[in-house]
C-alpha cells in the first residue's frame, strides 16, 4: 500500500524544532508522505523567535493546490498561519475537501512568543468548525474561551496539558455527543520541549490519514510524542527539540 499523503499547512522553523520541519519528521517517521504549504518563515532558535515574515495567501493557496492537484491528499495538519488573510484563505480550500483535518491553533510558542494577532484569531472560527479535531494548549484554549466557550462551538477537541503545571499531564479529547476521553501519564522531565504541539497534531493526521478513528489516532500520537520526548538529542541552550528521529 501506497504511504498515506499529509499535507502540513504551517511555518517554516529555521531551527528544525517545531513546525514544518517537525511535521516532517513526524510524518515521515510515521510512514506517511510529507507535502507542504509553507505560510510563513521564522528565524528562531531554542531561545526563542527573533523575526518572522508572513508569505502571500496566494502563495500559499498555490502550494496547496498544487499538491493537491497532483499528489493528492490524505489528512491535512494546519499549523501557524501568520495572517487572518491566509487563514481564511485556507478555510476557503479545504471547505470541500473531504479529508481529515486536523487544525492546530498556534498562538504563542513554545519560548512565549507570539505567533498570532487577534484578526487571525478570529479567523481561526472557520479552521476549527471544518476540522476533524483541533488541539489547543492551556492557554490557546483559554484564549478560545475556555472548555465552555469551545464546547459551545459543538467541535471536536484535544485539550493538551503539557503546559500545566504538575507531575502529571492530562489531555482531554472532547467528541460532542459522546463521553470524553482522558489520558494521564507523569511528566517527561525535560525542558527540550519545542515543537511537542507540531508533532502531536501532525501525528495525529498521519495516523487519521492511515485510516485509523480519531481516538486510536490520538493514542498512537500521544505514543510517539512521549517517546520523541524521552529521546530529546540536548541541542540548544533553551527548549530544545525532540528526538524524531529517534522514534522507531
Amino acid at each position: 500500500m501506497p504511504p498515506p499523503r499529509i499535507l502540513t499547512i504551517a511555518g517554516s522553523d529555521s531551527s528544525g524544532g517545531a513546525g514544518i520541519q517537525a511535521d516532517i519528521k513526524t510524518i515521515t517517521m510515521l510512514g506517511g508522505y510529507a507535502m507542504t504549504a509553507i505560510t510563513a518563515i521564522t528565524a528562531q532558535n531554542t531561545l526563542g523567535v527573533s523575526a518572522v515574515e508572513v508569505l502571500s495567501p496566494d502563495l500559499v493557496v498555490a502550494q496547496i493546490e498544487a499538491c493537491a492537484s497532483d499528489i493528492g491528499i490524505n489528512a491535512v495538519k494546519i499549523g501557524m498561519l501568520g495572517s487572518p488573510e491566509i487563514a481564511h484563505a485556507v478555510a476557503d480550500l479545504l471547505e470541500s475537501a473531504n479529508v481529515p483535518v486536523v487544525f492546530d491553533p498556534v498562538m504563542i510558542a513554545t519560548s512565549g512568543a507570539a505567533l498570532a494577532d487577534a484578526a487571525t484569531i478570529a479567523a481561526f472560527e472557520r479552521l476549527m468548525k471544518l476540522a476533524t479535531l483541533t488541539t489547543p494548549n492551556v492557554p490557546e484554549l483559554l484564549a478560545l474561551g475556555g472548555d465552555t466557550g469551545i464546547a459551545a462551538r459543538g467541535i471536536a477537541y484535544l485539550a493538551k496539558g503539557g503546559d500545566a503545571d504538575g507531575p502529571e499531564v492530562e489531555d482531554r479529547l472532547v467528541i460532542p455527543g459522546e463521553d470524553q476521553r482522558i489520558w494521564r501519564g507523569m511528566r517527561v522531565q525535560t525542558r527540550h520541549t519545542h515543537g511537542t504541539g507540531c508533532t502531536l497534531a501532525s501525528a495525529i493526521a498521519t495516523l487519521l490519514g492511515q485510516g485509523l478513528p480519531l481516538v486510536d489516532a490520538v493514542e498512537g500520537a500521544r505514543r510517539f510524542v512521549r517517546a520523541a520526548l524521552i529521546a530529546a538529542p540536548g541541542f540548544g541552550s533553551g527548549h530544545g527539540p525532540l528526538g524524531h528521529q529517534a522514534v522507531r
